[in-house]
């Protein structure tokens, strides 16, 4: 764990900077005291901003206001200021939009219940995913009720890891993994014994499985030729078996 924190007011930046925090966090509620993110943004050190509220003119005003002032590692969280949020209202798309408009990396301030609307964060490319966690609700607290127990935080942790480790690249045909699975696509065979020059018909031919004769777009094309040589029952067609 790597402990840091959110400032207030410019006299809390001055105590974390005695503590030498690592980073900091900007909440939603201050995303638009450029006094406050100035003097963050000149220690140097990474910042996390919430985004709750913010207009686009607002956040380009800090995005400026924070490279400016010598900040040159910046993430900005997607966020949804109700406490708890709805799904319906946290509008996720806005993540890979905001990673383009402002070049940054962008993550997920997440007052939703479950896990679900992180994962699928992930997916759209958020790479920092903030949530509420204590250790009961049952314990209370002004953020409990939709605060995350240990159980759904690891769920959170191992569903948000394979959602990323699932993106992947785009591809197309089998991969290496799927290559000794092409058997068990279909294929034109025999089905029953033909002697050579007989029409191949639609009751000496099927595309069945296994994968390991002509491939069926060319079932048609077989059907209006004939057999080259004497073929058995069970044996794949292929091209040097037909005029």
């Amino acid at each position: 764990m790597v402990p840091f924190s959110t400032p207030f007011d410019k006299t809390a930046v001055g105590f974390l900077e005695e503590l030498d925090v690592p980073l900091y966090k900007i909440a939603s509620f201050e995303n638009t005291d450029i006094p406050l993110i100035k003097k963050v943004a000149s220690t140097g050190k990474p910042m996390i901003v919430s985004t709750g509220m913010a207009t686009v003119a607002e956040l380009d005003e800090l995005v400026r206001t924070v490279r400016e002032s010598g900040c040159s590692e910046l993430i900005l969280l997607k966020c949804t200021s109700t406490y708890p949020a709805s799904p319906e209202n946290t509008n996720i798309l806005t993540i890979p939009h905001m990673r383009k408009l402002f070049d940054v990396q962008v993550g997920l301030s997440d007052h939703t219940m479950g896990t679900g609307v992180a994962v699928a964060s992930v997916a759209l490319g958020a790479t920092v995913i903030e949530k509420h966690f204590t250790l009961s609700r049952s314990d209370g607290g002004v953020d409990s009720a939709f605060s995350m127990e240990p159980g759904e935080m690891k769920s959170l942790v191992l569903d948000s890891e394979r959602a990323w480790q699932s993106l992947g690249k785009v591809t197309y045909g089998p991969t290496e993994k799927e290559k000794a699975s092409l058997k068990f696509r279909r294929s034109i065979y025999v089905a029953k014994d033909i002697k050579a020059g007989e029409m191949f018909t639609e009751g000496n031919i099927k595309v069945i499985r296994p994968g390991y004769g002509l491939a069926p777009r060319y079932y048609e094309q077989a059907l209006k030729t004939v057999a080259k040589k004497d073929l058995k029952a069970g044996e794949p067609l292929s091209f040097d078996k037909l005029f």
